[in-house]
């Protein structure tokens, strides 16, 4: 029996948004009351936006990011550097770096970051990928940039990875992490100022 004051259609939407990471009650309740005040070909046309989401967008069959064709545009271009891989977690953090414009090789996309206490591991990640493209010698990989998260998932996945590339005799590096342009030493975290101790470069005048 729902013991629900609302109407069973809106509880419903409540509770299914509400299972997205980052939604929480109160802003699942307050996006399915705006979705109620619109339209209803506003809502069609989200509703035909998200089942296209799941029809049309797949995961690149050699680096694991988003795609709408089996390869990515990314690894199907000539311009790119083949032998410059970027690992990352997510999806969006791919994005991120494109947006900079500065990086000019390819991706591996994880799909999340090793956590024990969680049960993931390397086997539920693309880590054996990942090493099938480092085994692969139709294209010579030169170096590995490990840009997963500065967390202590991100720390332990990236370890893991330098230790496994180890025999493959390519360069790993790993993305500098520390305090942020504009940002005040004394507003930043322990973590962070640990990490931009550990990270320091040389300075000249």
């Amino acid at each position: 029996m729902n013991d629900s004051i609302l109407p069973q259609p809106v509880q419903q939407v409540i509770d299914d948004l509400g299972r997205l990471p980052g939604i929480g009650p109160k802003t699942a309740a307050r996006l399915t009351f705006h979705l109620l005040r619109q339209s209803k070909a506003r809502t069609q046309q989200l509703s035909r936006a998200l089942l296209e989401l799941k029809e049309k967008v797949i995961f690149c069959e050699n680096c694991f990011n988003i795609s709408e064709t089996p390869v990515c545009h990314i690894c199907s271009s000539p311009k790119r550097d083949h032998s410059l891989i970027c690992v990352v977690s997510e999806p969006l953090d791919a994005l991120a770096i494109e947006k900079t414009r500065e990086f000019k090789g390819v991706y591996h996309v994880l799909n999340g970051e090793m956590s024990p206490i969680d049960g993931i591991g390397p086997d539920q990640l693309k880590v054996k990928e990942l090493e099938n493209r480092l085994k692969d010698q139709t294209i010579k990989i030169k170096e590995l940039i490990l840009a997963t998260n500065p967390t202590t998932e991100g720390e332990t996945t990236a370890l893991y990875l330098a230790k496994l590339a180890e025999p493959y005799r390519v360069k790993v590096t790993r993305l500098a992490h520390g305090i942020p342009i504009g940002g005040d030493i004394e507003y930043a975290d322990e973590v962070t100022l640990m990490s931009a101790l550990a990270h320091r470069t040389a300075f000249t005048a």
